[in-house]
């Protein structure tokens, strides 16, 4: 597993939920989406700046929209800040990852209790 820096404070940044130890994740799908975010940003494909304002705006738009904080959204607002700026970086597109909710949705749906979803990798299939 890599291990990340989480980059400085910024001073535009939403706060991170965290204790003592460091940041939160209510849901083990939080921890993977903060991740991801930190991967990308080592990896060179969006400055931290670039991600702080992407992420401020997904906040923003939803208290715009009148939508409630309830202290559970902030890692929705993450994803879906994630999901776009990796769209304009062409990442990947809005269609695949439009594929990949639908993938998701429906595994989710034909799964039993308790059994991880598990998602065919998206470039293993082959068209016959």
């Amino acid at each position: 597993m890599t291990s990340h820096r989480v980059p400085p404070r910024h001073p535009d940044m939403p706060p991170i939920p965290q204790d003592g130890d460091g940041p939160v994740f209510r849901e083990p799908w939080e921890a993977q989406a903060f991740a991801m975010v930190l991967e990308l940003y080592d990896r060179g494909h969006f400055t931290w700046s670039e991600w702080v304002r992407h992420l401020s705006a997904e906040i923003a738009g939803a208290r715009a929209r009148g939508e409630a904080d309830t202290g559970g959204t902030y890692y929705r607002h993450w994803l879906a800040a994630l999901e776009k700026l990796a769209a304009a970086k062409g990442l990947t597109s809005a269609e695949e990852l439009a594929v990949r909710r639908d993938q998701w949705a429906e595994a989710d749906h034909h799964r039993g209790f308790g059994e991880p979803i598990v998602l065919e990798h998206p470039h293993s299939r082959r068209s016959t």
